[in-house]
């Protein structure tokens, strides 16, 4: 089958932001990640073998002048030395260990030193989804007119009802053409007139670059789930968010805060660190009830909440994005990115429900190896070896 990703920055913006955060953080750690697929997926017989086709010809994939004059221009609190790296880096297929069961299901391990794993998320989850959907015949049926239609008139009412809104569907996306497809649509509409609302762009970078649009992101669950093995579970948020301001002097100040529930992390939020980030994101609970928890942390701390921003990024759809704007109303700086609605939602054709999660980790090649868990605000998002989630559920209440 032809090879799905062909441009090295077809990846997520937190990719990098986090891998660099990592070489100054931990440059010795090493990780396992671990494939999960939340609807327990029968692959059809033979997946493996394309999609282990697909892996091998990462190792081919190497970042261009292009990209790398883009991303020095965008990502200007990145230093120049970083990209000289990039330049270096080369996907290892020997990281991937990846097998299919009798049944279909797969079993996916990425283990490897930890700021050279990380690049492989984004790949092998949009590479998954594109090709089960080929293999269903789901491309096969795809009608183009009538979802360019569809992505104008989702547009349309995203910028009517004065949304800020971003794209951040790249890990589930049907296809890489529907995907560049939907993103030119929003462009063209955003741009055609004066809107209430707002396109802040793709947490693609690739696509950010060839569509002229803002790349978007800033961290993942995984640095917090690391942390938790070093300064345990009541402590981890706040020396994340103290060493990633610190690589960043205050740069990239969206933090995302429930990874292990909303408690834990609101008890141990500082007025100093809380001043220092612009805002959270909410990826887990019940939008509204974390709305006004952040609201009254903020004040509690002396802080104006309607100067600091939250993205709300939890499986959502437009009319779920539009009511949670008007239960809003202003009170916080409220922006949204959404994901599978935006570059998966084609009739007849199921999406995927997969991730790759942080699994195991050590802090250098010569320490014990320790499991990483994600407990988040909703209980499907729990994940982990379950007796060490039992554990810090007992410690959290």
């Amino acid at each position: 089958m032809r090879q799905i990703i062909t441009h090295f920055t077809d990846n997520d913006l937190y990719t990098f932001s986090c891998q660099y955060y990592i070489m100054q953080k931990y440059p010795r750690a090493e990780v396992e990640y671990t494939f999960i697929d939340r609807n327990g997926t029968c692959y059809p017989k033979g997946f493996d073998k394309l999609l282990q086709e697909q892996i091998d010809y990462m190792a081919g994939v190497i970042i261009t002048d292009q990209e790398v004059e883009f991303m020095t221009n965008k990502l200007v609190w990145l230093p120049l030395w970083y990209f000289t790296f990039l330049r270096g880096y080369r996907f290892n297929p020997q990281e991937v260990h990846l097998s299919q069961d009798e049944a279909g299901h797969l079993s996916i391990h990425i283990r490897g030193k930890w700021f050279s794993t990380i690049m492989w998320e984004m790949p092998i989850l949009s590479c998954i989804s594109e090709l089960l959907h080929t293999l269903n015949g789901d491309v096969e049926k795809y009608d183009l007119e009538k979802e360019y239609a569809k992505a104008v008139s989702k547009s349309e009412r995203i910028f009517g009802a004065g949304l800020v809104f971003g794209d951040m569907g790249t890990r589930r996306r049907f296809s890489y053409d529907h995907q560049k497809m939907v993103l030119k649509a929003m462009k063209h509409v955003y741009e055609s007139k004066q809107w209430p609302g707002r396109f802040t762009g793709t947490s693609n970078v690739w696509f950010a670059l060839e569509l002229g649009l803002t790349p978007l992101g800033t961290m993942s669950h995984q640095l917090i789930s690391f942390e938790e093995n070093v300064s345990g579970v009541f402590e981890c948020n706040y020396n994340v968010m103290r060493k990633f301001s610190d690589v960043y002097d205050g740069n990239n100040g969206i933090y995302l805060y429930d990874c292990f529930g909303d408690n834990v992390f609101f008890n141990n939020l500082s007025k100093r660190m809380a001043m220092m980030y612009s805002g959270l994101r909410v990826d887990s609970g019940d939008e509204e009830e974390q709305t006004e928890k952040i609201i009254e942390r903020y004040k509690s701390l002396g802080i104006d909440p309607s100067t600091k921003q939250v993205v709300y990024s939890n499986g959502l759809d437009i009319d779920k994005c539009i009511a949670i704007h008007k239960f809003v109303n202003g009170r916080v700086l409220d922006s949204y990115g959404v994901g599978t609605h935006i570059t998966c939602d084609i009739d007849n054709a199921k999406p995927s429900n997969i991730v790759i999660k942080l699994t195991k980790c050590r802090i250098t090649e010569v320490r014990e190896w320790h499991d990483c868990i994600k407990l988040s605000c909703d209980k499907g998002k729990t994940l982990g070896n379950q007796e060490k989630c039992n554990y810090i559920l007992s410690l959290i209440g």
